[in-house]
């Protein structure tokens, strides 16, 4: 079953630490069977507090996507992320076609 990893930016409050985020996370893809379905686009909040940007992922698993997060790379880059923005992020399933 699908899955897809949202990332929400609620705000950047490092920005030398979120460029560093930026510079690093993308090379945890490599490897990885990762589809970008939305990547910073424009957002429109429709409920609840402004959303700054987001990022859509789909994975063809739950433990797929869950195993990109883990890697060594990308939670070296998530060290810059948290001290650079604040962040929601979370898999969902998909849905049976």
């Amino acid at each position: 079953m699908s899955a897809y990893v949202v990332y929400v930016r609620d705000r950047i409050t490092d920005p030398d630490e979120f460029r560093k985020y930026e510079e690093t996370a993308p090379a945890a893809s490599v490897g990885h069977m990762v589809k970008p379905l939305a990547y910073y686009g424009a957002v429109e909040t429709l409920e609840g507090a402004p959303v700054d940007g987001a990022v859509i992922l789909e994975f063809a698993t739950v433990t797929e996507a869950r195993a990109l997060y883990d890697t060594p790379l990308y939670q070296e880059a998530l060290k810059h992320r948290l001290k650079g923005a604040e962040y929601r992020v979370f898999i969902v399933e998909g849905v049976e076609a």
